[in-house]
């Protein structure tokens, strides 16, 4: 019976992203997402409530299995410089897999809606508090950080990505704006901080 359950429970969550990717957060109606999932409506009011509480669920849900992801990998025993390299390469599944417009369509969503904009308050403040973890990390070992304290390199880079990831759903690339070659170009300043060098690099 709880596999059952789980099961339909996943079967949701799965419609859902899939609705949202394709109808954005106001286009999302939970009648698409029953149909889609091939079960009732009435289902999905039993597991998540309303339409928010599926939307935050999937983005809980998704949220976390990256951050989780990203803490493996950050706590792996190499430069600094090379898991920096290691989450610019994740931007790009991520961008791939549907996720970033997600994040982007329940931060869009949370300046209107208070128990979405907790929630996104909530979930991305987990992705500060491992930057800022990682950047204690470097603090420790290499000494200052310039100007800066560790949380703000974490609050630098945190909103770095997240408004990057927003220009390049908007369609800003090379073209336009060296999006991805600039998030890049900062792992060649944590490199020249760990081996002592500069860090201007190839052009």
């Amino acid at each position: 019976m709880a596999d059952t359950v789980l099961d339909t429970r996943s079967r949701i969550v799965e419609a859902a992203r899939r609705r949202l990717l394709a109808d954005g957060f106001l286009g999302l109606s939970t009648r698409k997402v029953a149909d889609e999932a091939e079960v009732p409506l009435s289902q999905l009011h039993y597991h998540f409530g309303s339409k928010d509480g599926l939307v935050l669920a999937l983005f809980e849900e998704e949220n976390k299995r990256r951050l989780d992801r990203q803490a493996r990998m950050y706590a792996e025993d190499a430069p600094l410089w090379r898991r920096y390299e290691r989450a610019c390469d994740y931007l790009e599944d991520d961008l791939d897999s549907g996720y970033v417009r997600v994040l982007q369509e329940m931060i869009a969503a949370g300046w209107s809606n208070q128990q979405v904009g907790d929630a996104v308050r909530e979930l991305v403040g987990g992705w500060f508090k491992l930057l800022a973890e990682v950047a204690g990390e470097a603090e420790r070992r290499y000494g200052p950080l310039g100007p800066f304290t560790a949380d703000e390199v974490a609050t630098l880079v945190t909103t770095s990505f997240i408004g990057s990831e927003a220009l390049l759903l908007l369609g800003f690339d090379r073209q336009l704006m060296p999006v991805r070659s600039a998030l890049r170009r900062i792992g060649l300043v944590i490199r020249a901080l760990e081996e002592g060098g500069d860090a201007a690099g190839p052009a």
